[in-house]
């Protein structure tokens, strides 16, 4: 892969994603990928961009930092309905919503940067 400018590029070419769940809150941990600055990764991924990406208020997102992880997490109030026992779907935990994350555009501009090949 070349050096990108930011265009054209989403979330997994950045950072890996874990998801977790507590209640109808969705927990969403993002690290960023080797090579990748922690201050690219929270100037490319922003709360409001998250709560757009899942059709939600910003209000309802909170992101807190993890500078000496090169991580963030992100909880999505709300996203879950009911929570786990509420749910009558396959994916109450929000399990296959990190998808949903790494699929997500971002603009990320590092020219010095050249994504890892996976």
């Amino acid at each position: 892969m070349t050096a990108h400018d930011g265009a054209g590029i989403t979330v997994d070419e950045i950072a890996t994603v874990r998801t977790g769940d507590k209640g109808d809150t969705l927990i969403v941990g993002v690290v960023a990928r080797e090579g990748i600055g922690f201050a690219e990764l929270v100037s490319a991924i922003t709360e409001e961009a998250v709560a757009s990406h899942f059709g939600l208020p910003a209000s309802r997102v909170t992101r807190k930092l993890l500078p000496s992880l090169h991580a963030m997490s992100f909880e999505l109030r709300g996203m879950l309905g009911q929570g786990v026992t509420g749910l009558g779907h396959h994916d109450g935990h929000g399990k296959t919503l990190s998808y949903h994350l790494l699929a997500m555009p971002v603009v990320h501009r590092s020219p010095a940067h050249a994504p890892v090949a996976r």
